[in-house]
């Protein structure tokens, strides 16, 4: 009788001891809702301009390639679609010139680039082409704000067309930037597309492709 009565108590706090254990496993296997990264818009594009006059060392800040897509708020008065932008490569295709070489330069500047040239000269009816990749450690190859100075250089014949691989990416808690150039009676709420030197439609030596809302 007494060994039947030990046995149940050493049952009761075994079990005890059970049930304590797997609550304890229970709330340590409990999941939470995961943790959210990445929650700012991204956006990769490829976007392409032709040359009407040819042109020596023309200098692209950040400032510019944030300001090829806008939003209009009024008018004449736009704002970045996107806070920062990181570059990805830069092609440029040079018209071949008959009987005369064409050489095109793409040149990742000083304070934010390699110091990378990057050049090619066209040959009888072959176009040069070039394809400038920022060195992964340079300014250039980061996400950058207009605020970050010149990108890159560039010296194209008329003719020329240059496609432009780039990551855009909303900035949480940034005031929006406005663009460095005025509007052409835009219209309120649509998205336009500006020249690579962020000049207006009328106005730009680098217009983006026909059949794209610009300004």
């Amino acid at each position: 009788m007494k060994n039947t009565t030990m046995q149940k108590r050493k049952s009761k706090v075994g079990n005890r001891k059970a049930g304590s254990r797997s609550q304890k496993n229970l709330i340590e296997r409990m999941e939470h809702p995961p943790q959210i990264n990445g929650y700012e818009i991204t956006h990769k594009k490829r976007l392409r301009f032709t040359v009407l006059a040819g042109v020596t060392n023309s200098t692209v800040s950040f400032a510019d390639l944030l300001d090829l897509i806008v939003l209009s708020t009024t008018a004449i008065q736009g704002y970045d679609v996107f806070d920062v932008v990181k570059v990805q490569s830069i092609e440029v295709w040079g018209q071949a010139a008959l009987g005369t070489p064409n050489t095109i330069t793409v040149y990742f500047t000083t304070s934010t680039g390699d110091r990378s040239v990057h050049t090619d000269t066209s040959l009888g009816v072959k176009p040069a082409y070039v394809k400038a990749v920022p060195s992964q450690k340079s300014l250039a190859s980061f996400w950058q704000s207009s605020a970050a100075g010149n990108c890159f250089s560039i010296t194209v014949p008329a003719g020329s067309v240059i496609d432009l691989n780039l990551s855009y990416k909303t900035a949480e808690f940034t005031a929006p930037q406005g663009t460095q150039n005025a509007l052409v009676g835009a219209t309120v709420g649509d998205i336009y597309y500006r020249g690579m030197d962020a000049a207006n439609a009328a106005t730009t030596n680098f217009p983006p492709i026909v059949g794209v809302n610009t300004n």
